[in-house]
């Protein structure tokens, strides 16, 4: 079964956020949010958010622990962009683009093999 959550208009440029989405792209949830956690950075904090997000979903859902999750698609596309303007040289104006994202993740429920 799959949970999924997303996460429109992220304050974060998706080329800082894409490297630290392949690092936990494939693992499961509690190994991601510790790794997230010990990694002090602001940029985790909306994808710490999302995981969460999302294994809430499968909990309320489908009353699914959170050790029997797995990150199934970890998604960082690009959002709008803001241009602004700053002054230059020769009093021209410099062009600047503050660029958003939008993630979105999907939870897979793996079952545990007894041996």
């Amino acid at each position: 079964m799959h949970f999924s959550a997303k996460s429109k208009y992220v304050r974060f440029s998706p080329f800082k956020l894409r490297p630290l989405a392949d690092v936990i792209r494939g693992k499961g949830v509690r190994y991601a949010l510790r790794l997230l956690a010990g990694y002090k950075v602001k940029r985790t904090v909306p994808m710490k958010k999302i995981i969460e997000s999302a294994a809430a979903n499968a909990k309320s859902l489908a009353n699914v622990d959170v050790d029997q999750l797995m990150i199934k698609d970890l998604r960082i596309d690009q959002g709008p962009a803001v241009r602004y303007f700053k002054p230059g040289a020769m009093g021209r104006s410099n062009v600047y683009k503050r660029r958003f994202s939008h993630i979105s993740v999907v939870l897979e429920q793996i079952s545990k093999k007894e041996a």
